[in-house]
């Protein structure tokens, strides 16, 4: 099998989300030998910061010395990305020999695995051939019948915090949807709990007390942001003075102070992770597509927020940087998101908006965004192609010396840059 081959097969697979449960990767696991079984995971669920918090994690473990590996959703410029050991992804070549072992035993089910349990499974056995250390495991959608969730015990469970998203599937409030993320927590296990919401901790205690896990809490209350601009972020944590990050965006001091409480966590329970791999770990960590300069002449910046949390993170982080000037965006969006509200948001930093249709299907047509975020205050054009929108956009950033970020939906990344190495 090529590396195509494997991913037409692999993206050929029934994907839905009218089929939850945990049998089917259960069977298909336990076909495969449970590879699983032989691994030391973090697992990490929750609606905003998963990624950042894991990469940022995976750095300072590896930067410790130890073999990481990194199973993330979804990718951004390659499938690969989503499997990684020691900080580079899966290699073609192995992902195709993974697969190929796999897919007789996918297709013997009568219950045919879909396509994340699928990818689930593979990264599993990836990690067990490479024999690593730790695996950071950030479960999809969900958290209680996320097919991540088949692992029997964890060092460390993490929920980064809760917010609306994907509420036809998880629950329409922030407590039904904690409660589905709260299903990681392992009996005797510990649970770290980084939001700030207290209805939200209130769900997630409960949960660790039922199940007889140890129950903690990220408090960011001594954080102190020194510095701020667009190379980085200083900051004091704890004990910790002038912790250094390359990673923008207001939101990311946050993170890096989670994954601060997840290290205090791991010491506690052995694992040997000194200050300087945390101060080397942190300052060396890189996650794309959220708040990433993509280029200075004119200032262009890409932003993944596709969601009401994740949006309020971007425009705050807007205002840091820019203050009271007023931006340009380039932005599409789905249309089972919070459009209006997104859009009200948007305003608040924004004077002209070049809007996209995302290639999606559950994209909101450009046309019909645009007249959203004319209602509110900004000049709007919809264009028919990325590709048009992005030309007219920087030509306009570049001639009235505006920041342009890009923003809305994370199916715009690689187009965006895949335009942009073309210009240069």
């Amino acid at each position: 099998m090529t590396y195509t081959e494997a991913l037409d097969y692999i993206h050929s697979v029934c994907w839905t989300f009218t089929k939850p449960g945990l049998s089917r990767i259960s069977e298909l696991c336990e076909k495969l030998g449970n590879p699983q079984k032989s691994l030391k995971f973090i697992h990490v669920a929750g609606t905003n910061g998963k990624g950042s918090f894991c990469s940022m994690l995976d750095s300072v473990l590896r930067a410790a010395g130890y073999k990481t590996g990194l199973f993330t959703s979804p990718y951004v410029k390659v499938f690969n990305e989503r499997m990684r050991v020691n900080g580079e992804n899966i290699p073609d070549q192995t992902l195709a020999a993974i697969t190929e072992a796999i897919r007789p035993i996918a297709d013997s089910m009568e219950d045919k695995p879909t396509e994340f349990e699928l990818i689930t499974a593979i990264g599993f056995e990836y990690f067990k051939r490479e024999q690593c250390d730790f695996v950071i495991l950030e479960a999809g959608m969900g958290g209680r019948l996320d097919s991540t969730n088949i692992i029997d015990s964890s060092l460390l469970s993490v929920i980064t915090g809760i917010s609306l998203d994907h509420t036809a599937y998880l629950g329409d409030t922030v407590e039904k949807i904690a409660a589905e993320k709260a299903g990681i927590i392992k009996p005797g296990g510990t649970v770290l709990f980084c939001g700030n919401s207290e209805s939200v901790e209130a769900v997630v205690e409960n949960r660790a007390k039922e199940v007889g896990a140890a129950y903690r809490f990220a408090d960011k209350s001594s954080l102190c942001i020194t510095d701020s601009n667009l190379d980085g972020c200083t900051f004091d944590f704890g004990s910790y003075r002038s912790l250094r990050i390359a990673l923008l965006g207001l939101y990311q001091p946050q993170n890096a102070a989670n994954v601060l409480c997840a290290v205090d966590v791991l010491r506690e329970k052995g694992v040997y992770i000194p200050d300087s791999a945390v101060r080397e770990g942190l300052l060396a960590a890189r996650w794309p597509a959220r708040f990433e300069i993509l280029s200075n002449a004119p200032l262009l910046l890409f932003d993944g927020a596709h969601n009401p949390e994740g949006i309020e993170a971007a425009v705050n982080s807007v205002k840091q940087y820019f203050g009271n000037c007023k931006i340009c965006v380039l932005t599409g969006v789905m249309r089972d998101k919070d459009y209006r509200y997104i859009a009200s948001k948007l305003s608040e930093i924004a004077h002209h908006a070049f809007v996209i249709t995302p290639d999606n299907p559950r994209a909101l047509p450009a046309n019909e965004y645009a007249e959203v975020l004319a209602e509110c205050g900004m000049a709007a054009i919809p264009f028919s192609t990325v590709e048009e929108a992005f030309a007219h956009a920087m030509a306009f950033a570049q001639s009235t010396n505006t920041p342009l970020i890009c923003l809305g939906s994370l199916y715009m990344y690689c187009e965006i840059t895949g335009l942009l190495e073309a210009r240069n």
